[in-house]
């Protein structure tokens, strides 16, 4: 299932739209407060709480949470910065009975809910209430929080003001980028999305599982998809490609290199010594690992760029693109660089790593496929998504490679430019969790049909 991701002004607008059609702000601060204490029950059960409430509706929130909690029996204490400010925040306070204690002087909790500023904070917290959540957060057994950490800002990834880790973060309605883009990712732990009634549609998503197709009675080796590789001086890496494309389904891999290449599977077919010429069988053509940026890798770019091929550039062909000044680009590539491949064909930009990546899109038109911890693919036409969690283990030499060859694969399957970057990115994270701790390129490989076979 997809996941769609709102930015806070679009949350802010699905909100108003709800409200413009008769849902009250004060209801949907219900349904949040209590679908937000419906998890926190089911994830905690009944530890005594301190719920952290801050002046706006996030704060609101907080009183509906601690309100409904108590309802069920538990312990609940809740402490404040300030009073409510907004009507619908003042509305929830007053529904709840108990003491407010000031955040200064309120002793910890096993539970600790932050309901403090949520959604939308565009500036660094008072450093007293930063000082307040980060101790009684130390101290807690399990913490919460509620849309967003308070500290981090909702767009872009970035940490406002120092955050606690979280064990639980309860968003409304739908992920927010935050949620996905680092350095913010790290402190959310688990991840529930409550939904409240409210609807949206976004151009920005999380990467899901593809769907992937069974062979038929009718395919055959080409129909299944044939990848073209081109080789060049360090031959293990365009064999990490080669197998991985191979493992991923493409029915016919070519590796077109001046050498033969070790370590690949008997079906995978070498050409020693003949250059790429364009054959109208092969659904995609990846060039850039291992190729290096000599004379020779050159001219096989030069080459690839001049084939009518869909193409997936990685590694040593995006440091040529560089070289070049980014040359016009045929068709749709997909060009999947590391952040510092990115500065060198883009040089520095600022936004968010959704905005870079829409950006180099939009400048080069391919598709961007920016890798790291929280890989975006982003599409000409404004599309954009970004990887669910992936295991950390990733970071090892030759697993770019191998996302090379998936992608290559899944791009002659016949899938779009954006899809097969998209299902690149889902089933190399899926390899990656299969193959479990101090994973090496090569276990990828070994875990890829295991992989394809959850998308089919």
């Amino acid at each position: 299932m997809t996941r769609i991701i709102l930015t806070a002004e679009e949350m802010r607008a699905a909100e108003a739209a709800a409200i413009a059609s008769g849902t009250t702000v004060e209801t949907l601060m219900e349904r949040a407060g209590t679908a937000a204490a419906d998890a926190i029950w089911s994830y905690a059960g009944p530890l005594p709480a301190l719920v952290l409430c801050g002046p706006g509706n996030n704060g609101g929130d907080g009183y509906v949470i601690a309100r409904v909690l108590r309802e069920r029996g538990m312990h609940v204490r809740v402490a404040a910065t300030a009073e409510p400010r907004s009507e619908a925040a003042r509305a929830a306070r007053a529904r709840w009975t108990g003491p407010v204690e000031p955040i200064g002087e309120a002793a910890g909790a096993p539970l600790v809910v932050d309901a403090l500023f949520g959604t939308g904070l565009a500036r660094p917290i008072d450093g007293t209430i930063v000082e307040r959540l980060l101790t009684l957060s130390a101290g807690a057994e399990i913490r919460v929080a509620i849309d967003l950490p308070s500290g981090v800002a909702t767009d872009d990834g970035s940490v406002l003001s120092p955050v606690p880790v979280c064990d639980l973060t309860i968003t409304f309605q739908t992920l927010k980028p935050s949620h996905r883009l680092q350095p913010a990712a790290r402190h959310m732990g688990r991840i529930v999305i409550a939904d409240i009634g409210v609807t949206a549609a976004s151009r920005l998503h999380e990467i899901a599982a593809p769907r992937l197709r069974t062979p038929g009675p009718d395919d055959h080796k080409y129909s299944r998809g044939y990848v073209a590789l081109l080789g060049g001086e360090m031959p293990g890496a365009t064999a990490l490609a080669a197998c991985a494309a191979a493992r991923t389904g493409a029915g016919y891999v070519r590796l077109f290199a001046s050498e033969v290449v070790h370590g690949v599977p008997s079906a995978v077919v070498q050409t020693p010594g003949v250059p790429f010429a364009h054959d109208e069988r092969i659904g995609a053509l990846a060039i850039g690992p291992g190729l290096g940026t000599g004379p020779a890798g050159q001219m096989a770019l030069e080459t690839a760029l001049a084939s009518a091929v869909p193409l997936v550039i990685d590694a040593d062909g995006l440091n040529l693109l560089a070289q070049a000044g980014l040359p016009n680009l045929p068709g749709t590539p997909i060009l999947t660089p590391h952040a510092g491949e990115f500065a060198r064909l883009f040089g520095e930009q600022g936004g968010s790593k959704v905005d870079r990546a829409r950006a180099a899109s939009d400048r080069s038109g391919a598709v961007i496929l920016f890798k790291g911890a929280d890989t975006v693919v982003a599409a000409p036409d404004g599309r954009a998504a970004i990887a669910p969690p992936m295991p950390h283990w990733l970071a090892s030499a030759g697993t770019g490679d191998v996302l090379t060859g998936i992608v290559a694969a899944m791009r002659a399957s016949g899938l779009g430019a954006f899809e097969a970057a998209c299902a690149g990115v889902w089933l190399q994270g899926r390899a990656a969790t299969l193959a479990g701790p101090a994973l090496i390129a090569d276990d990828l490989i070994a875990e890829l049909p295991a992989a394809v076979a959850d998308c089919l």
